[in-house]
């Protein structure tokens, strides 16, 4: 049977893809998936993740290999949209797993994400962060397919949702749906999310909307030092992206 499109957002934590990932789901026709494969990562029988302890929490039968079944039985039915993130699964990419999935990029500014995930993590592990992942999957599709596949950068996300959103459809081959710009608020987006969600997705379930806002500034000066080295570490892989950045 042949499978339907897997349109797939590789993004990094703290980089408003669950905004964009409730305003997916809004158009209603595609079968929505979060983070699929960081809940093996995190939860599965062999968790891969840096800060596991023995008594966490585990599910029996969850795999990378699960996951990837699930996704393709699914794609079978109808069209799948998932958002994840592309350090979960660096040692499955070849060639083959990666032409099943029409790719896209979700990106932000690391000072923004980093100082979000030191606040929620204070022991965050810098191999969490995923942007030296994000610009490997990058780059090695443009190898493969000899064009860079699509970049939306946050910040212009939430500057012009219906432009940057407009300009996402037409990239990855979907219609361009404006009513999935605005919901009804009061929708609780961690009911769709393996992870306790409640913390991270409790602005997203008041809103009404993917609504323009203000480009703001994070001055990381006043961060720890370890915040400021992972940074300096960061940045440079989120520059890379950024030049290939769709812009409308």
């Amino acid at each position: 049977m042949t499978m339907h499109k897997i349109l797939a957002l590789w993004a990094v934590p703290r980089s408003t893809s669950t905004a964009f990932e409730w305003m997916m789901r809004q158009r209603g026709d595609l079968d929505c998936l979060h983070e699929p494969f960081g809940e093996a990562w995190y939860q599965g029988e062999d968790p891969l993740w840096h800060r596991f302890q023995p008594g966490d929490v585990t599910t029996p039968g969850l795999t990378l290999d699960s996951v990837w079944l699930d996704i393709q039985q699914r794609a079978k039915r109808g069209p799948v949209f998932l958002k994840d993130f592309p350090h979960y699964i660096n040692h499955m990419w070849d060639a083959e797993f990666l032409s099943h999935f029409t790719h896209a990029f979700l990106i932000r500014d690391p000072a923004k994400t980093i100082t979000s995930m030191y606040k929620q993590w204070p022991d965050f592990a810098e191999g969490e962060v995923g942007f030296p992942e994000q610009r490997a999957l990058f780059d090695l599709l443009t190898a493969l397919n000899g064009t860079p596949p699509p970049v939306i950068d946050s910040d212009d996300l939430l500057e012009d949702p219906h432009g940057m959103t407009r300009a996402f459809c037409d990239a990855v081959g979907i219609p361009f749906i404006q009513e999935a710009l605005t919901w009804e608020p009061g929708g609780d987006p961690s009911a769709l999310s393996w992870w306790d969600g409640g913390s991270f997705h409790g602005n997203l379930a008041k809103s009404t909307g993917l609504a323009p806002q203000t480009r703001t500034h994070i001055d990381i000066a006043d961060a720890p030092d370890r915040v400021k080295q992972v940074h300096r570490r960061m940045k440079p892989h989120y520059d890379h992206l950024y030049r290939h950045r769709l812009t409308h």
